[in-house]
């Protein structure tokens, strides 16, 4: 066994183990093998990830569905708050001179702005149990 600070190189014989993670889980768990192509590393089976795996192998439909579902709700909440946030960004001065003003076509109710945000966090989980990650989706969905 081996411990380093994240993300780590750990050398192993034929290549090495490359390991990182995001804010909801790994990120990143292959292994490199020299002058090869890396590979995805199976999850534990006690861990959460290894939870994830066998309930994807176990319902197949299901698990396609969730994880379409992830994406969509990333897309749509993420987009629908980052319109919503343009607004007030470009009532700043500095914004207002080099871009002039913007005027959000969409404009939600509190709670609903809270759960899109609850449920891009929740989808973000669950692309990280799935060891899945999108700089693109998963970093926007924090």
């Amino acid at each position: 066994m081996a411990e380093s600070k994240l993300p780590a190189l750990f050398p192993v014989d034929g290549g090495v183990i490359e390991v990182a993670m995001s804010s909801y889980g790994i990120r990143r768990c292959h292994y490199r093998p020299s002058g090869g192509r890396p590979s995805q590393l199976a999850p534990d089976p006690a861990s959460a990830e290894g939870w994830r795996a066998r309930f994807g192998a176990r319902h197949p439909g299901l698990s396609r569905a969730l994880a379409a579902g992830s994406v969509l709700l990333l897309v749509i909440g993420v987009g629908l708050n980052l319109l919503q946030l343009a607004e007030p960004v470009s009532q700043i001065p500095p914004a207002m001179q080099r871009v002039g003003t913007f005027e959000s076509p969409i404009h939600l109710p509190i709670w609903l702005n809270i759960a899109l945000g609850g449920g891009a966090v929740l989808a973000s989980m669950e692309r990280a149990l799935r060891l899945r990650y999108s700089s693109l989706l998963d970093a926007a969905g924090r």
